[in-house]
C-alpha cells in the first residue's frame, strides 16, 4: 500500500528555515527519484527539488543554495527531508513529496509553509 505523509511546515519569518519531512510508504518508492513538490496559492504544483535513487540532486533555480533535499531508504518505506533556509515570503505554499515515476497512490495532505515579511 502506498502512502505519502508530509511534515514540519509552519509559519516563519522571512530568512528564517524550515526542515520538511516525508514518510512514503510503500516498496515502490526506494528504487525511485523522489521529488518535493510546492503548489503557491492559485497557481499549479511544481516540482522544487529532486533526488534520484543514487542520492543526486536537482533544483529549480529559485531554491538553488537555499534548499536542500535528501533522503534515508528504510525497509518498505523513504524518508524525504528538505531543508529549506533563508525562507522567502514567495516560498509561501503547500509543499507535498512524490516520486515523479510513480502514478500509484494519491497525493499526501501536504504540509503548509508560512513565511511572513
Amino acid at each position: 500500500q502506498v502512502q505519502l505523509v508530509e511534515s514540519g511546515g509552519g509559519l516563519v519569518h522571512a530568512g528564517e528555515s524550515l526542515r520538511l519531512s516525508c514518510a512514503a510508504s510503500g516498496s515502490v518508492f526506494s528504487g525511485n527519484d523522489m521529488g518535493w513538490y510546492r503548489q503557491l496559492p492559485g497557481k499549479r504544483r511544481e516540482l522544487v527539488a529532486l533526488i534520484t535513487s543514487a542520492g543526486r540532486t536537482n533544483y529549480v533555480d529559485s531554491v538553488k543554495g537555499r534548499f536542500t533535499i535528501s533522503r534515508d531508504n528504510a525497509e518498505n518505506t523513504v524518508y524525504l527531508h528538505l531543508q529549506m533556509n533563508s525562507l522567502k515570503p514567495e516560498d509561501t505554499a503547500v509543499y507535498y513529496c512524490r516520486a515523479p515515476g510513480v502514478t500509484e497512490g494519491p497525493w499526501g495532505p501536504g504540509t503548509q509553509v508560512t513565511v511572513s515579511s
